[in-house]
């Protein structure tokens, strides 16, 4: 008979062992996702100690001119 699959909380690291061998698709697309919030919290303080600088926000309007608008001339058909 073969041993059973080890439960998480009853040894997390020997489930992660476990784990990294029987199942290392899941194994690591849960260590990747778990990153996430990490690299979160340290990329943008690390970016900006190292110089980076964000780029001015595209604008999404036109701006609208202060004033009268000028009369065309010159098209008529």
């Amino acid at each position: 008979m073969s041993n059973p699959s080890p439960q998480f909380w009853a040894g997390p690291l020997r489930y992660w062992r476990w784990a990294a061998r029987e199942r290392p698709a899941y194994f690591w697309s849960c260590v990747i996702a778990g990153t996430g919030p990490l690299m979160l919290a340290t990329v943008p303080p690390s970016m900006k100690a190292l110089g980076y600088e964000r780029t001015t926000r595209i604008p999404m309007t036109y701006p609208i001119p202060s004033g009268p608008r000028k009369t065309l001339t010159g098209y008529d058909d």
